[in-house]
């Protein structure tokens, strides 16, 4: 069984006939938009209209416009050439202006979520264990004293000479 529409058959036209028609058909849209100048009511204070357009209307002017720019710019009013401006270029959508008082509400949650971590980094400290062993002076100087009698990095480190940095102290002493 073919999948041809009743209608097409009822209306005398075929699937390949109306491929033919439609290029033709816009074609002619397409020459008679870029033949006759948009209205200036359309475009008139189009700065304060466009984001109250619906997007339908949006895209028909701007698609009116675009077909308009294809032909001639000494064709083109100065009401489109600012209107086909504006919308390309004009503060809206992603490149609108950002609402009053974002930044005091980006500050603040800044403010928030640092002070929320210093609170938990604080209450952490509070409850957690003593430091372990290895972190005292002590450890420390016979870490270095190890680290001297392996030879451990003999160009940069610890065991090469002229060395005159910490090593691996870096707690105070331990206190008893």
């Amino acid at each position: 069984m073919y999948r041809v529409r009743p209608t097409t058959l009822v209306r005398g036209t075929t699937l390949a006939q109306r491929a033919v028609q439609q290029p033709q058909i816009a074609s002619v849209a397409r020459r008679a938009a870029t033949t006759h100048a948009i209205s200036n009511p359309t475009l008139a204070n189009i700065e304060k209209r466009w984001e109250g357009l619906p997007l339908q209307e949006q895209a028909d002017l701007w698609m009116a416009l675009r077909d308009r720019m294809k032909g001639s710019w000494k064709d083109l009013t100065l009401q489109e050439k600012k209107a086909a401006y504006w919308i390309a270029f004009g503060p809206h959508g992603p490149r609108s202006l950002p609402p009053p008082g974002e930044g005091k509400k980006v500050a603040l949650y800044t403010a928030i979520g640092v002070g929320a971590s210093l609170l938990l980094f604080g209450s952490l400290r509070l409850f957690a264990g003593p430091a372990p062993h290895t972190m005292n002076r002590e450890w420390q100087e016979a870490s270095n004293e190890r680290l001297l009698e392996q030879k451990a990095d003999p160009f940069t480190g610890i065991a090469s000479e002229g060395y005159k940095g910490k090593g691996q102290i870096q707690s105070p002493p331990k206190q008893h």
